[in-house]
């Protein structure tokens, strides 16, 4: 099979190793990829927003299956148009990929179906939604109800605060279109984690649970960012928290799409916060998670590209979705700057030094090669993945790694997965 693969990122350079790793896999492509990923697919030089250049080169290419990393495709509609050309491709439609590029549309979804979630209010206006402030108790949560590549949520810890990121998002217009409208909601008391599941538009198979970290520094300080590590599985997320997931938000959340009309194939990925009251949803998004997906990948022990066929073929089972033991940490090295403005072109090193420390992956997100050598070419640089029996030997040997590499101004938190190791502790 020749497989097709969207996106640029570390996201997209796991799916490009999943797929490298089938036996079903003869040829992989990358669009527009990365230099990492030019050691694994051919990588042809189309931007994910391009949908017609997309289209265009994969009626000539003619993959067998396509794999969607990022959001912004899907929300044009590049599942749309592909399937009018015949071309099998994993990941939801437009319509149903508004429950991640609408956080109104998602929350309004979620008030029909029952799914647990927080309180909120739909905001079209600056007057209105400073009105709505005080229907809430402090902190109060902000949200862009567009795509803001993981950057559109504002948690307020003060009424200012929440005045100014209205005004930001609504009148300085920082997140372009998608601030135009926003969603207010209470903020959620609890441990954040994610589950990122299967799904045939019927069948929904979870695969190991995760938690990520949103902010820039140690303990969950600063600005948020798209990501700057991940660990599975998470230990708040119990067995039988996984299965109230799936009964009660997962499932209902599928039956939901198909009674309106808008059948679900892909991976949905619910991010929670596990409250005093249970699981609920802090936001869905429509494709893997990134960083996510770096350490849950190297924990499925099935097929990747086999799974998302049966997706696509409405023949999901729970044999296709298969856990491998034990537990993966993922560091995440940026630029300097990040998530704020940023160089690029930093020259790397170190990386044969990282690769030598055992159980080690680094899988590349924004690099790329200038005369020979790697540079960096975005804020998200590197991921630095380690493997093992549990976490805490995970977090050793990732730190062992990522600590190999430099280049100038490198940032990395040094406390990823610090949750995992305190509650192991208790």
């Amino acid at each position: 099979m020749k497989i097709l693969v969207v996106g640029s990122g570390g996201r997209e350079y796991g799916l490009v190793w999943a797929a490298r790793q089938s036996k079903l896999v003869s040829e992989v492509l990358a669009v527009p990829g990365n230099a990492g990923m030019a050691e694994l697919a051919r990588c042809i030089p189309v931007l994910p927003d391009d949908i017609e250049g997309l289209v265009k080169l994969a009626s000539q290419e003619r993959p067998d299956l396509v794999l969607i990393g990022p959001e912004l495709p899907l929300s044009l509609g590049l599942t749309d148009r592909l399937a009018r050309e015949g071309i099998p491709v994993f990941g939801p439609t437009a319509e149903a990929a508004r429950l991640e590029s609408s956080k109104a549309f998602a929350k309004e979804f979620m008030d029909r179906h029952g799914i647990p979630t927080a309180k909120y209010r739909v905001c079209e206006t600056q007057e209105a939604a400073e009105a709505s402030l005080d229907v809430f108790d402090l902190p109060i949560v902000i949200k862009a109800n567009g795509l803001a590549g993981g950057k559109g949520v504002t948690v307020a810890e003060t009424h200012e605060q929440a005045v100014k990121a209205l005004a930001a998002a609504m009148q300085e217009q920082v997140f372009g279109e998608a601030g135009k409208c926003v969603v207010i909601e209470e903020c959620l008391q609890g441990e954040e984690a994610s589950v990122q599941a299967f799904t045939d538009g019927r069948i929904v198979v979870p695969m190991v649970s995760a938690q990520d970290h949103k902010r820039i520094n140690e303990g969950d300080q600063g600005p948020n960012t798209g990501g700057m590590g991940a660990y599975a599985p998470a230990p708040v997320m119990t067995p039988e928290l996984m299965e109230r997931v799936k009964r009660e938000i997962l499932e209902p959340t599928i039956a939901g799409m198909a009674a309106e009309g808008r059948p679900y194939k892909g991976i949905l990925y619910a991010g929670l916060m596990i409250t005093a009251e249970g699981p609920k949803v802090i936001e869905f998004n429509c494709r893997f998670g990134d960083p996510e997906t770096q350490v849950v990948l190297p924990l499925l022990g099935s097929d990747l590209i086999d799974t998302a066929l049966a997706c696509i073929q409405e023949r999901l089972g729970a044999e296709h979705v298969d856990r491998k033991p034990g537990a993966a940490v993922c560091v995440v090295m940026a630029a300097p700057g990040y998530p704020g403005s940023y160089p690029k072109g930093l020259p790397i090193s170190g990386m044969e030094s990282a690769h030598a420390v055992p159980d080690i992956m680094i899988w590349h997100a924004g690099t790329v090669r200038k005369e020979g050598q790697l540079v960096t070419d975005g804020g998200r640089v590197l991921n630095v993945i380690a493997v093992a029996p549990d976490i805490a030997t995970a977090v050793k040997k990732v730190y062992a790694a990522a600590e190999k590499i430099s280049f100038a101004g490198a940032h990395y938190r040094r406390d990823i997965a610090y949750r995992a190791l305190k509650r192991n502790k208790k």
